[in-house]
């Protein structure tokens, strides 16, 4: 059974970093796509960063230049390292991977941006 947890959530104040990593687990094949998304509080679920198994990006346009994301596919893990955190960042995080036309969900992990 495929599994994905995420850690590194938390309370940062504005123009501080988090790092999010999440952990995929319960498939002998690579993941095609791995990423995160986030919900805000009254908020649909939104994209946040995806990356292929080839390593090809894929973010969204309010997080440019702010936010990474890696794959190792190794371990199929995948990392969202988040710089110049806003208030607006502010939302739960969500891995999310796909393989075989199937998709696949962490339980989330809250980030707070607040002074």
């Amino acid at each position: 059974q495929v599994q994905l947890v995420e850690s590194g959530g938390g309370l940062v104040q504005p123009g501080g970093s988090l790092r999010l990593s999440c952990a995929a687990s319960g498939s002998i094949f690579s993941f095609d796509l791995m990423g995160w998304y986030r919900q805000a509080i009254t908020k649909e679920r939104e994209l946040v960063a995806t990356i292929t198994s080839g390593g090809s990006t894929n973010y969204a346009d309010s997080v440019k230049g702010r936010f990474t994301i890696s794959r190792d596919n190794a371990i199929d893990t995948v990392h969202l390292q988040m710089n110049s955190l806003k208030v607006e960042d502010t939302a739960v995080y969500y891995c999310y991977a796909t393989l075989g036309g199937r998709d696949y969900w962490g339980q989330g992990t809250q980030v707070t941006v607040s002074s």
